[in-house]
């Protein structure tokens, strides 16, 4: 069977999701032209381990196009949107992906991927790349290059690159400018709150909001609660990000003080237990948690569990917890990233970018593969500027360009005051 999907017959509901994408990606239909008639990955498969969304097929119909055998599975148990699966079997996609698989099913389809012994792979999480370097490591080998998408994939690659693990190049996606400035800041900002108001239609305005994090998710996050009205306080460990917090207008405190005062906890760290058991206790009755981070630790669910007397679940993505002091407290999408466990994550107009980038990179690792040592790589800078110019050019905008004087000025050490 070439694939695994919940239900093959919503391939035609999934076929309109990915037609909307399509008029919404325009550099993304750019690119996917260019390869339709280039051909850049003839005779390669491309192995990737992602959120299964709408825009994430325009990423695998670009791949297809450019002449790759593509295989998909999910990157996070919830974040799969079963009918663009469907419609990616039916476009002969290698898809094994489906909302609420439990764990022996996530791994078993990461596997499935494997066994199509890809060249390139692509990551939101790493996970592709662990299990490769963990149990796989046969598949090394034909290996050229790795993409990883996310912050928190990032960290686990670079520390694996510090302890010299690392057996392949990895382009860091994530920290290009057009992703992370983009995706991360605007992209986060927007679908964390759109998954908080999916699962709890509750007003944001005069509520206290806690965002667990100051990077460019969290800083998205606290810029659209902010804009909805909310009281936004940050928790931080990092001096400068805390400073930056503060200068931007918020409230900077430990997390047991803020535990205290807080409506609604975000957590956005990609690191584990930012809010735990201690924090719990100290809640107000009727506080909401959720975590935009992409992992499902960030908040101590099990903690949760230890203290709660019951639970049960009051709205689609929302448990209610009743703890043993009589308080309530509101768990969302099983403290698993709520954008797309409990909403479609980011909009495709900034998906285009994210997904260019893993495009073109893609491009790039077939022609320079064999020069490419076993480290984590930036995208090149051309590529970025490549992406961004696309998109101004589809969004009708135009920018100034540097005269010779001006460039000769910026080049040259000799002119001075």
């Amino acid at each position: 069977m070439d694939y695994k999907v919940k239900d093959i017959k919503l391939a035609e509901q999934g076929k309109l999701k990915i037609s909307w994408a399509e008029d919404h990606m325009p550099v993304m239909m750019k690119i996917q032209d260019d390869f339709r008639k280039n051909k850049p990955f003839k005779g390669l498969t491309i192995g990737c381990c992602l959120h299964v969304t709408k825009e994430t097929a325009v990423l695998m119909k670009t791949l297809t196009a450019g002449g790759a055998k593509v295989g998909l599975c999910q990157s996070n148990p919830l974040s799969t949107q079963d009918d663009v699966a469907a419609a990616l079997a039916e476009e002969g996609i290698h898809v094994y992906a489906w909302r609420s698989c439990n764990n022996e099913e996530y791994y078993w389809s990461v596997n499935q991927i494997l066994d199509l012994k890809p060249n390139i792979t692509i990551d939101d999480g790493a996970d592709l790349i662990s299990v490769i370097h963990s149990k796989r490591q046969e598949l090394i080998k034909d290996v050229y290059a790795g993409q990883e998408e996310t912050t928190t994939g990032v960290i686990r690659l670079r520390a694996m690159e510090r302890d010299h693990a690392l057996k392949y190049p990895i382009i860091a996606i994530n920290d290009t400018p057009t992703k992370h400035m983009f995706d991360n800041y605007y992209g986060t900002g927007q679908s964390t709150i759109d998954g908080i108001l999916r699962s709890t239609n509750i007003m944001f305005a005069g509520k206290t909001v806690v965002v667990g994090g100051y990077g460019y998710c969290g800083s998205g996050i606290a810029l659209r609660a902010k804009g909805m009205g909310s009281n936004v306080i940050v928790t931080e460990v990092d001096p400068v990000k805390a400073l930056k917090a503060l200068m931007d207008g918020y409230q900077v405190m430990p997390m047991k003080e803020v535990a205290k005062v807080g409506d609604i906890f975000v957590t956005s760290t990609g690191d584990k237990t930012i809010i735990g058991e201690e924090h719990f206790n100290f809640m107000k009755d009727g506080a909401i948690v959720a975590n935009s981070g992409h992992f499902n630790v960030e908040i101590d669910v099990r903690g949760l569990e230890k203290i709660a007397k019951s639970k049960k679940t009051i709205r689609e993505n929302t448990v209610e917890y009743t703890l043993k002091n009589g308080k309530k407290i509101y768990l969302l999408a099983e403290g698993r990233l709520v954008n797309l466990a409990a909403a479609e994550g980011h909009p495709c107009e900034i998906m285009d970018m994210s997904f260019a980038g893993h495009a073109l990179s893609a491009e790039y690792v077939v022609k320079n593969h064999k020069n490419l040592d076993n480290k984590v790589y930036i995208v090149p800078e051309n590529i970025d500027k490549e992406i961004a110019k696309l998109k101004l050019e589809s969004m009708g905008i135009k920018i100034d360009e540097l005269t010779p004087e001006q460039e000769k000025y910026l080049n040259s050490w000799k002119e001075g005051t």
